[in-house]
């Protein structure tokens, strides 16, 4: 069931200030008796992880790698995806809006819960760049640090691709039609389109991967707001977890969590090679650090489509934990 916290008076850190509404969903055991999994969605994602409409239900539920029996699993819509059958005003200044904000809120609605300590966090793309925040602002909240297909940063290359987004959010007649259809195309690869594909043709005038790409970009025209679409591409382009505030370093070796980082050998928006200098990054300054990597023709959305590999990166993580008999006492977290 959805839940909801109104947060007046919001500051972001650029000083914009708007009465925020964010809201959130519990699966699992209840508060207090387990363990509690914070999983962030994805750039269309929402807070439905599991159950009739979950979007991850391979990897969460009974049973699952992550499993409802033995978790309390929480998740936070982020403020604006319009999930809760709202679209917050605070979108209308996106460029007012990014991932240190996010993580802020995330940190309010935890405090709202009286949950102080998170077995993991684990999220793809912008859900791993919002754990990275999370983790940033919060280095001993966390146990377990699982971005998939994600990193602490956008290079320049998420940039441009965001960048591009933005203006064809903008500028476009069908915006969230055309640009939905242009970033299938770096969420996958050609080896993955030749496959599915291979120039074979719906009719005598539209090829079918033509018509795969016009079908994405008109389910998304229909559920998703052009303001939330700008929001949450912003968010992915601006995410730098040592902006305005210290290096890289610095701030990672203050981190307590074991950093697990997955990424996909084909990935053409998060790339293996910049995961991997990041794994390399922490291991030089003695952070508990791992690097998995999912192989697959399916580039990006390889996180959303190779289960069996992610079910066996992710079992080690969450087979020896076991209910929690004495939860910790509730102390606020600042944020």
């Amino acid at each position: 069931m959805i839940q909801r916290l109104t947060i007046p008076s919001f500051q972001t850190h650029t000083g914009y200030i708007c009465d925020l509404s964010v809201t959130y969903q519990l699966f699992g055991k209840a508060l207090g008796t387990a363990p509690v999994v914070l999983v962030n969605h994805a750039l269309t994602g929402n807070s439905s992880v599991t159950g009739e409409n979950g979007w991850w239900n391979n990897l969460i539920g009974e049973g699952k790698t992550i499993d409802t029996n033995k978790y309390t699993i929480l998740s936070i819509d982020i403020p604006g995806n319009g999930h809760g059958g709202e679209v917050d005003h605070l979108i209308t200044e996106y460029k007012q809006f990014n991932n240190r904000d996010v993580a802020r809120v995330q940190i309010r609605v935890l405090n709202h819960l009286q949950i102080d300590t998170l077995f993991a966090v684990i999220g793809g793309s912008l859900g791993g760049q919002i754990a990275w925040e999370l983790a940033a602002q919060q280095p001993t909240l966390i146990e377990h640090l699982i971005p998939i297909a994600s990193d602490w940063k956008a290079t320049d290359w998420v940039i441009a691709q965001c960048h591009i987004q933005d203006s064809l959010l903008n500028n476009s007649l069908q915006p969230i039609h055309d640009a939905r259809m242009h970033a299938m195309t770096f969420y996958r690869t050609p080896a993955s389109f030749k496959q599915k594909f291979n120039r074979t043709k719906k009719d005598e005038k539209i090829y079918n991967i033509q018509s795969w790409l016009t079908h994405h970009g008109n389910r998304l025209s229909e559920r998703f707001s052009l303001a939330s679409y700008k929001l949450m591409n912003q968010l992915l382009l601006s995410s730098d977890i040592t902006e305005g505030v210290r290096s890289f370093q610095e701030i990672t070796k203050n981190i307590k969590a074991k950093i697990h980082l997955v990424a996909i050998d084909t990935d053409g928006l998060f790339l293996a090679n910049e995961i991997y200098d990041t794994h390399l990054a922490l291991r030089k300054i003695d952070v508990d650090t791992a690097y998995y990597e999912i192989h697959s023709i399916h580039g990006h959305d390889a996180f959303l489509i190779e289960y069996e590999q992610l079910n066996k990166i992710l079992k080690n993580i969450f087979k020896n934990k076991t209910q929690n008999e004495n939860p910790k006492i509730w102390r606020k977290i600042t944020g």
